[in-house]
């Protein structure tokens, strides 16, 4: 049989595929999230989400070298306080955990780029991400603290804030409150379309940030809909988003791609503390080969539409990608 086209020519070698291949990877995309606590000594795995863990401010730059020396370049900041209460108070104190961890880092660990999230949820006694109106979050009356926190995130040394919170009109405000600091430089990165997922569970041990009652399906989305996700990135980028995210990250990749298509920003995508702990938890019962299918997921983010991931796995691939497994 004579065949003219055969694709398996661009197959034939490790120089060759990588040579023609579609999607491709760098390691300057990659964040890696991180959790700070109070307190001293301590380095504490989390039991959920194995080889990830708290960190308290003495062990913080230990941990952050040895991320920047991995190569990664960027670093998603969350706080875990000793003190709650029914705003969240200790997110925008001075002296709050993520503003004394960004001081300290830019200290120890200054060619790293400083991303924090920017919620409520971690510092409310009830758990929710905002002030309450009875037994739901009241939007408007969020709005302000979310902006309080952004800003003083960013006069502690912050780079770039990510507002993950889901209150509408929140990026309109923390860009407004920014703007009229003198930080109009800094960048926006807004979890847009953050559905309600089960997904979250092993993050919500890790930051203590569980809701007390009730869930978080009156702000976050509804996983069923695309076109509320594309709807919600486009007001986030018309209100000043410079980046927007998709969270979670390996069931929404239909979601990935329609948002990238639909905004002129960079789209981001979070690999979430469920996808890192299923992973996790096949390869540690030596049913799966980790570090192929971390590879793999990781492909598939990107080639749906992806340009930044967010991803516990953030230091193993930037080793992969040096390695040319992948990228």
């Amino acid at each position: 049989m004579e065949m003219i086209k055969r694709p398996r020519r661009l197959r034939g070698g490790q120089t060759i595929r990588k040579m023609v291949r579609e999607t491709r990877m760098d390691k300057a995309s990659l964040i890696y999230p991180m959790f700070v606590v109070e307190g001293t000594g301590i380095k504490e795995e989390i039991p959920s989400m194995p080889g990830q863990y708290h960190y308290s401010l003495d062990k913080f730059p230990a941990a952050l070298e040895e991320a920047a020396k991995a190569g990664v370049s960027s670093v998603l900041l969350f706080g875990i306080p000793d003190r709650k209460d029914e705003v969240g108070s200790s997110a925008w104190a001075e002296d709050g955990i993520i503003q004394k961890a960004l001081r300290l880092a830019k200290e120890k660990v200054p060619e790293l780029y400083y991303i924090t999230d920017v919620c409520m949820c971690e510092y409310t006694s009830h758990g929710h991400c905002g002030a309450l109106c009875g037994h739901d979050v009241d939007n408007d009356a969020t709005l302000p603290l979310l902006a309080r926190t952004a800003l003083s995130h960013v006069e502690a040394g912050a780079d770039m804030v990510a507002p993950s919170d889901m209150m509408d009109g929140r990026v309109g405000a923390i860009r407004k409150i920014l703007d009229e600091n003198g930080h109009q430089e800094i960048p926006i990165f807004a979890y847009s379309v953050k559905y309600a997922s089960s997904f979250y569970g092993p993050f919500r041990q890790a930051a203590d940030s569980a809701p007390s009652f009730g869930d978080r399906k009156t702000y976050q989305m509804d996983y069923h809909n695309v076109k509320e996700g594309i709807k919600e990135a486009l007001l986030d980028v018309e209100e000043g988003a410079d980046l927007v995210m998709v969270k979670p990250a390996l069931s929404y990749m239909d979601v990935i791609r329609r948002v990238s298509e639909a905004v002129s920003v960079p789209v981001g995508a979070y690999s979430v503390s469920g996808e890192y702990a299923m992973i996790k938890a096949a390869a540690l019962n030596g049913w799966i080969d980790e570090a192929s299918v971390v590879c793999e997921s990781a492909a598939s983010i990107y080639r749906a539409g992806a340009d930044v991931l967010i991803t516990y796995y953030a230091k193993e691939l930037a080793k992969y990608m040096d390695e040319g497994r992948i990228g």
